[in-house]
């Protein structure tokens, strides 16, 4: 019987795919007319810059999330038709595709792909369905570039800032380590701290891991939800340390080629692996005081009654 139940359910699943899919198709050839370009050039260019990279990573997951949720969304808007306000959202995004395009600004196109997506499914399945899909646009929003003048002024002290902490530790642990601003003395090398070392761009990179982390555990206890997503900002600026000193420790232990050659790439790796596992630790925590506080709050109101 179940097995029979879980074959009836794929097949109506395959339909309403197949539906979608054909009733789509039109939509789908539009949009890939007029993004595969962007997306090209974003990925030989911007993209493929250690401060971009997280780029194509946030697209695919959205998307990903975006197909996961689908017969959720359609079930919400079973009996709801399409919003007007859809249309004022296309013809803006529209526009700022023509501008971004025309004009060479990668922000204003990757703007327009997000708010025209977002216009076709408040136009099609209206706004029951945009609350289904909400986290998907949101996490989109990570991969839109800032403007340079206010990636510099918020990197600088940021990185004055990893830059002191790890020299600060390092000094602890007796390396002979000096630093002037953001440049780090160790031994005979010199070490810049770069943008993409402690910058904003890796900042904002880390909160959207951890932001997707939170909407993949969907944890009921709204104490652990919001501890988590205000901790992540020190678990950020600890991942970035992290990785500072891994980078310093490589080049004073194998000569400066190798700590900016392919170690250099694989210590972006361990600031990665080294977020996810910070915020798998602290969640854990949290679990912990969450059970905690709901053990201890039906004894309290036991004693007060």
């Amino acid at each position: 019987m179940a097995a029979s139940a879980t074959k009836t359910s794929n097949l109506a699943n395959s339909i309403v795919w197949k539906q979608q899919i054909f009733a789509w198709w039109p939509i789908l050839i539009g949009m890939l007319l007029l993004y595969v370009p962007s997306f090209y050039d974003l990925g030989r260019g911007l993209w493929s810059t250690e401060g971009y990279a997280h780029g194509p990573i946030i697209l695919l997951l959205s998307l990903w999330l975006i197909i996961k949720q689908w017969p959720l969304m359609l079930q919400a808007a079973a009996d709801k038709r399409g919003a007007a306000l859809g249309w004022p959202i296309a013809v803006i995004a529209l526009l700022l595709y023509i501008i971004g395009r025309s004009q060479s600004i990668q922000m204003f196109e990757i703007a327009s792909f997000i708010g025209l997506l977002l216009a076709l499914i408040l136009i099609v399945y209206g706004s029951r369905a945009l609350k289904v899909q909400w986290f998907p646009f949101f996490f989109m929003l990570f991969m839109i570039p800032l403007p340079g003048a206010l990636v510099s002024a918020l990197t600088m002290p940021m990185k004055m800032a990893v830059s002191y902490v790890t020299e600060n530790i390092l000094f602890w642990a007796a390396y002979p380590i000096a630093r002037t601003g953001v440049i780090l003395q160790i031994g005979q090398y010199q070490l810049l701290v770069a943008d993409a070392c402690a910058g904003l761009q890796t900042l904002l990179t880390l909160e959207a891991l951890g932001l997707f982390y939170l909407n993949i555990v969907k944890h009921t206890s709204a104490f652990r939800n919001v501890a988590l997503a205000i901790l992540i900002i020190p678990i950020s600026f600890t991942a970035n340390v992290i990785r500072v000193i891994s980078l310093t420790l490589i080049t004073y232990y194998f000569g400066d080629a190798a700590g900016q050659g392919f170690l250099h790439g694989f210590a972006g790796m361990v600031l990665f692996i080294t977020a996810l596992l910070l915020i798998i630790s602290v969640d854990s925590g949290l679990q912990l005081i969450a059970k905690a506080r709901s053990t201890k709050t039906p004894a309290n109101k036991g004693v007060a009654a």
